[in-house]
């Protein structure tokens, strides 16, 4: 199982807040935003820097500054629409695409419905971002659109997985890092991840 696990203090204590069952949805969801922007500190360790010369009310001098990297951010909807905000609070240059499935009540595959990119698909580094890696059936698809579209980066950025999901992915898309605060236990028979969080969408928007 091939998986990034982001430990950092901050991200756990608030994944702990997150998953209680007395938080609702207003606390969930600036949680949920928190959480995200932190963990896109961590995953955006490895963008290219250029050296360039500024000009400080002292003197002249060589800083580091990013290398001109086109990101794009893409929310598996409805959940990760949660994510949105607080990584474009960190990454404010970002375009968001956007990729809707629903899951087919014969086959339970997962099916397109919508599709947003931004239009320079194959310049960009593409984020995919979803609370829950359940069985990895949205991610690995939404991944399949990306690549169909011409995307050649991709990484997927969820709060917690379950470790089928993760296998899932590793398995059909061996070149996409996978990044989470958690690996839990393992899936119900209902599909949700145990413990888990129950479901994300439902507690950021308050339906059920």
């Amino acid at each position: 199982m091939q998986v990034k696990i982001i430990d950092h203090p901050l991200i756990q204590h608030k994944l702990s807040l997150i998953r209680d069952i007395k938080t609702g949805p207003k606390e969930f969801r600036e949680l949920l935003d928190e959480i995200s922007m932190l963990m896109a500190y961590e995953i955006t360790r490895d963008l290219p820097l250029e050296t360039t010369e500024i000009e400080t009310p002292v003197a002249k001098c060589q800083c580091k500054m990013l290398a001109g990297k086109k990101l794009g951010v893409v929310p598996i909807l409805r959940a990760g629409l949660g994510m949105v905000n607080g990584i474009l609070r960190l990454i404010p240059a970002a375009k968001v695409g956007h990729v809707g499935l629903y899951r087919d009540p014969k086959t339970l595959l997962p099916v397109e419905y919508y599709c947003k990119l931004p239009p320079d698909v194959a310049e960009r580094d593409f984020v995919v971002i979803d609370p829950m890696l359940a069985t990895g059936g949205s991610s690995a698809a939404t991944i399949d659109i990306l690549k169909r579209e011409g995307a050649r980066h991709i990484k997927l950025m969820c709060l917690v997985a379950a470790p089928e999901g993760v296998l899932l992915v590793n398995k059909q898309h061996p070149d996409v890092e996978v990044y989470t605060a958690a690996v839990d236990e393992y899936l119900n028979d209902h599909g949700y991840i145990v413990p888990g969080l129950g479901d994300a969408g439902d507690r950021i928007f308050g339906t059920k």
